[in-house]
């Protein structure tokens, strides 16, 4: 695999209509500096905006992957991104002077001609792996969807599509090397639709620059020659439309015997750049979409978000944990004699977090709360929770170090047992809502298994120079 960021040498251009929207577009790709990732302008719009292909920017999946930020829009881009991620080009500015980039033949073939004309420039950074080192796993149990990313040191991708339909039946595709594999096996592969779908997309405002030209119809249910001359008036197709034989309309041929199967990895592959970085990892997928495609992007987005986060604040990484206490330092603003964690040792963006807390009979609370019998006061332990909790609350924080989280309420807190000197303190503390600067969180302590105290905390995420109104600091 590459190791270096590339970019392309020169701006190239191709021009066409728009799959769904039937506009006519002119698409140039243009070189773009390191780290700035694949870009989407309009200039066709006042003040030229962009949208970065990112996950959190999809806005519609109804037929194909569209992008959006506020009113602007940009339609079906996985074919795009396919060719940009199959040829490895970190970065990248797309401008378009219409709402859908040129379909072409239906496939990423005319984007990968361009941009192989186009050529390859090595740029002076390194790339940025998402180097997958744990399961991400989406179900969809009702649409009878799995995917699944997996460790490995290279990238792989291998999906079956099975439709329950004897016009196209159960297929399967396995890309193993983007270098070898993708131009000759992959790009060219159209798409397709069936042909009971054709018109009720048509009535759905679909497909306006559709025709038999970009994409392949597979026949799946009979016509009469009345109904094909009427759907081809309506579809403002020239010339006769055939049933045919082979099972694809007109006899279609086929560039590759598995050619849906390879268009539906190559949806993956385009919907999968939405992670935002190139990933080190096994794709296994069962019946993908782009509905699919997307949300399993979004988890695996996730995961690229916690690492680069745990990585500002981990400098060195250390097994079994997440954060040590020199990373919370960094994190959180307490010092001795109230910092009351040690070390993370498990964290889950937006979901949960798990700090240790080591209880020695050095402790200074230990000589007033009580000298004949050493007993942590529960309201510490709380404490101990809530500081473990602000470090859940990272997400989308700049300068963490300059803030303060402040308690704004602490409801149903039980204390079950007492800790003690040589106790080690385990808390888990889950996220149950965020908004803005507010959370709530459930915390529970355990010491060896054994649940010794709980509690609901809402905090908020307050400026150092900021006074929380009504809150007290954590």
């Amino acid at each position: 695999m590459l190791v270096q960021q590339r970019t392309i040498q020169k701006s190239v251009s191709l021009s066409g209509v728009g799959l769904h929207t039937g506009c006519r577009s002119t698409m140039t790709f243009l070189p773009a500096p390191v780290n700035t990732g694949v870009i989407f302008r309009r200039v066709d719009l006042g003040g030229k905006p962009e949208i970065p292909s990112l996950a959190e920017y999809v806005v519609d999946v109804s037929r194909g992957t569209t992008l959006g930020i506020g009113d602007v829009k940009v339609h079906t881009v996985e074919h795009v991104l396919a060719a940009i991620a199959g040829l490895e080009i970190d970065n990248i500015i797309v401008e378009l002077d219409a709402p859908e980039p040129p379909v072409g033949d239906g496939s990423a073939k005319p984007y990968v001609d361009v941009l192989l004309e186009a050529g390859f420039e090595t740029q002076d950074a390194p790339k940025d792996y998402l180097i997958i080192d744990q399961t991400v796993e989406y179900l969809n149990e009702k649409a009878e969807v799995q995917m699944v990313a997996l460790p490995l040191d290279n990238f792989r991708i291998t999906i079956m599509i099975d439709y329950k339909n004897p016009a196209l039946g159960s297929q399967h595709t396995g890309l193993f090397s983007l270098e070898e594999e993708f131009v000759k096996d992959f790009a060219a592969a159209r798409t397709f639709c069936f042909l009971k779908e054709v018109e009720q997309l048509h009535e759905q405002g679909l497909i306006k620059g559709g025709n038999l030209d970009n994409a392949i119809v597979i026949v799946d249910d009979e016509m009469s020659e009345d109904e094909l001359k009427r759907l081809a008036k309506k579809l403002d197709i020239n010339g006769s439309i055939i049933l045919g034989s082979s099972g694809i309309l007109n006899n279609k041929a086929l560039r590759y015997k598995n050619e849906p199967a390879r268009h539906k990895l190559l949806d993956l592959l385009g919907d999968l750049a939405l992670v935002g970085a190139p990933m080190k990892a096994q794709i296994l997928a069962a019946r993908p979409g782009h509905l699919h495609n997307v949300e399993f992007a979004k988890k695996i987005r996730k995961l690229y978000h916690q690492k680069k986060l745990v990585k500002k604040y981990q400098f060195q990484k250390k097994e079994g944990i997440v954060f040590d206490v020199e990373a919370i330092h960094r994190i959180l603003p307490h010092r001795f004699p109230f910092l009351l964690v040690d070390k993370i040792v498990d964290f889950k963006l937006d979901e949960r977090v798990v700090g240790l807390k080591n209880v020695t009979a050095n402790e200074p609370f230990f000589q007033g709360h009580f000298p004949q019998k050493p007993v942590m006061p529960g309201v510490l332990i709380v404490e101990a929770m809530a500081q473990t909790g602000g470090i859940l609350l990272l997400n989308g924080v700049e300068n963490a170090g300059d803030k303060l989280v402040y308690f704004m309420g602490i409801n149903n807190v039980k204390f079950r047992k007492p800790v003690s000197p040589g106790d080690q303190l385990l808390m888990q503390v889950d996220l149950v809502a965020r908004r803005s600067k507010v959370a709530t969180m459930v915390g529970k302590a355990f010491v060896e298994g054994i649940l010794v105290a709980e509690a609901e905390m809402t905090a908020a995420i307050v400026d150092v120079n900021e006074q929380a109104k009504g809150g007290s600091p954590i």
